[in-house]
């Protein structure tokens, strides 16, 4: 379990949405999405003010049923990156002048994701 200190500074979620908030190509295999055990949770444990981005390589043919998927299950978010390619996702941020680092990754397993544990530390 990946631990992250953050700062009291508004945070934006990057989120991968097939095999780590929702079963990997349920909504092909299933005909629908289904929540991974423990997803909403995570996505409850994310402070109010923070913004979230989903990012999936779904097509936009199936906006209307992803987005319908999350409203239905009261799932915040800002914005779905649809057509995402099916490689490697890369985030680079400049640090703050004082040292904050603004840029963390996190890799889990398709399905079993092990969500990291995040603390605020006033003092950064």
């Amino acid at each position: 379990m990946s631990k992250l200190v953050l700062s009291s500074l508004g945070h934006t979620w990057i989120l991968d949405l097939d095999g780590t908030i929702v079963k990997h190509n349920g909504y092909k295999t299933d005909g629908e999405d289904s929540l991974l055990p423990e997803s909403k949770a995570f996505l409850e444990s994310i402070p109010k003010d923070d913004m979230i981005i989903f990012i999936t390589s779904r097509t936009e043919e199936y906006q209307e049923m992803t987005e319908k998927f999350l409203r239905e299950n009261g799932i915040r978010y800002h914005n779905v990156i649809y057509n995402a390619p099916l490689g490697e996702r890369i985030l680079i941020n400049d640090s703050k002048p004082k040292g904050l680092i603004t840029a963390y990754a996190v890799a889990v397993k398709r399905d079993m994701p092990d969500y990291p544990v995040t603390r605020i530390d006033e003092s950064i």
